[in-house]
């Protein structure tokens, strides 16, 4: 088959070779593109909401297993009862994953995604805002909103009228629109004008502001950390990890910066409403004391935080802690003292474990468990309940167990909990397990010959929570900059409008056109508002003689 080429024509690729099978050598990009080929995907919104979408996929994990940064006792608990796949999850990080290899790297190459996407982006922004507007149509008949009018002025009046009124500001120092003045000659003129990149600015705003937000929380969970502490009325506690019941900080925290400040817990109020029994107010009044300063009275309640060296302890909550005092069987002192129970209803009735390791001899190990009635009233011989939250008849109503606590096995244990694996409950004649009831101040005697116990006092506790974190300020300040920035690229309108002006007989025939970026509503009337602002007092524009009007393309 002959194939026809015109005389003249050269082509690069086929002018050694005209046969039809001769093959086409596709050049090497080369390592140098493959890395540029793999920027532009890594860089491209595609990718960043892939990586966007991967991140919250990732963060699942974090929710499904125990974390050690929350809770190192459950960890251990989760890696003894699987034992096969306990270690495997640990390996791969499962267990802490929002500081795992593979979470930090969808973390990191999100952040280089949108700052990737982001600056070639604001840089064709800032060109494009300083470049002129497009030039004016020659012809207007297919654009969706379109008017006229006559006026008697000379065309190039007419048009820097017009050019005023889109560029009258809606805002000091903040034009409308864009706008270009045009001598088209032949005694036309024509005046551009754009606005819109006002759109664009808040998408880039929002992109802006979830990279501070990515850096706001990477630096929150580097330098933060918080403590919870259970503080007993009377009691004290210093700024000390060791101090904390539990404790969490950043990989970058540092625990000598603490100040070390102490605080004691001086008295503790609370009122309820006496019909539903729902909480009305709640006030710990405590004493400050800081280095180099006269200790101070201040008053924490719910929601009321009390702001120390940047970090702020909250009120997380209260109950009682029982004075028990537990003697065995040589009356020697074994146990007890302060014991939280924690509420378990509005009655606040509580439930909580004496644990008692260090007894005399060869006697077994006591544990005993049981609830603090605070207002207790007897339903039946054998039942008790509690009917109102405040002390008015506090009771505890106890069940004994004896054998081997577990405390030596270097598993961590629960302080509410009783591990019972090791341990008998004490039972009556009949079988059944033996229950005390024990009024405040009164002292009885434990089953199976174990020793006594005292129910001295009825003392108020408070569990607090110090957080620190410098990262809030910023996260907020970006949080409400994202939000804007998403508000003002949803609902700031591009158009583009064109008035011209042209001599016809002794009079000036104006035309203008508009054209939005998608549907807008308000365009036609923006046009009409214009040319109604351009020719306000104009006798050609009479009523019964429409200035605008707007054909459909």
């Amino acid at each position: 088959m002959v194939r026809y080429r015109p005389e003249g024509l050269e082509d690069t690729f086929s002018a050694e070779s005209d046969t039809p099978d001769a093959p086409v050598a596709v050049p090497s990009i080369g390592f140098v593109g493959w890395l540029r080929w793999m920027w532009r995907q890594l860089t491209s919104m595609r990718v960043a909401l892939l990586l966007l979408m991967l991140l919250a996929v990732a963060a699942v994990p974090g929710t499904m297993f125990p974390q050690r940064a929350q809770d190192e006792t459950k960890v251990a608990t989760y890696l003894a009862d699987h034992a096969t796949s306990g270690p495997w999850l640990d390996r791969l990080g499962f267990f802490d994953v929002y500081a795992s290899v593979w979470f930090s790297a969808i973390y990191i190459l999100l952040f280089v995604s949108l700052v990737g996407c982001i600056l070639p982006r604001t840089k064709v922004h800032f060109t494009a805002m300083r470049g002129r507007p497009p030039r004016t149509p020659r012809r207007f008949t297919r654009f969706p909103a379109q008017g006229e009018g006559v006026s008697s002025d000379e065309p190039e009046t007419v048009v820097r009228a017009a050019a005023a009124v889109l560029r009258r500001p809606w805002l000091p120092l903040w034009p409308r629109y864009r706008v270009d003045v045009r001598d088209e000659g032949s005694g036309t003129w024509s005046v551009s004008g754009e606005r819109g990149y006002l759109r664009e600015s808040g998408n880039l705003l929002f992109h802006l502001a979830l990279v501070g937000l990515l850096i706001s929380v990477a630096t929150g969970q580097l330098l933060h950390y918080r403590g919870q502490a259970i503080v007993v009325q009377g009691n004290g506690f210093a700024n000390s990890v060791v101090k904390y019941d539990t404790f969490e900080q950043g990989t970058a925290f540092d625990p000598e910066t603490l100040e070390p400040f102490t605080m004691q817990l001086d008295d503790f109020e609370s009122r309820f409403d006496p019909t539903t029994l729902h909480p009305r107010d709640f006030t710990a009044h405590v004493t400050l004391a800081e280095p180099g300063k006269d200790p101070v009275k201040k008053t924490i309640k719910v929601n009321h935080p009390l702001d120390v060296d940047g970090a702020k302890v909250y009120l997380q909550g209260n109950g009682y802690a029982p004075d028990i005092e537990v003697r065995d069987a040589s009356g020697k002192v074994a146990g007890g003292g302060e014991t939280p129970f924690l509420p378990q209803n509005p009655q606040y009735t509580s439930r909580g474990v004496v644990k008692v390791p260090s007894v005399s001899g060869d006697q077994d190990q006591i544990g005993i468990v049981g609830y603090l009635l605070p207002t207790a009233r007897q339903v039946d011989d054998t039942t008790w309940q509690s009917i109102y939250p405040q002390p008015g008849n506090p009771l505890l109503v106890l069940t004994v167990w004896h054998g081997n606590l577990g405390l030596d096995t270097g598993v961590p244990q629960n302080v509410y909990e009783l591990d019972e694996s090791r341990m008998k409950q004490s039972v009556d004649a009949n079988g059944d397990p033996v229950t005390l009831y024990v009024k405040l101040g009164e002292t009885v005697d434990l089953p199976d010959g174990l020793g006594t116990l005292t129910f001295k006092g009825l003392p108020r506790f408070v569990a607090l929570d110090l957080r620190y974190d410098p990262s809030l300020t910023f996260v907020l300040v970006f949080a409400v900059l994202a939000f804007l920035g998403l508000a003002t690229s949803l609902f700031a309108p591009r158009r583009r409008i064109w008035v011209r002006a042209a001599s016809d007989g002794g009079r000036t025939v104006v035309t203008a056109a508009g054209l939005a970026r998608g549907d807008d509503v308000g365009l036609q009337p923006e046009l009409d508002r214009i040319l109604a602002a351009t020719l306000p007092d104009d006798p050609e524009n009479t009523p019964d003689k429409p200035a605008t009007t707007q054909e459909t393309p």
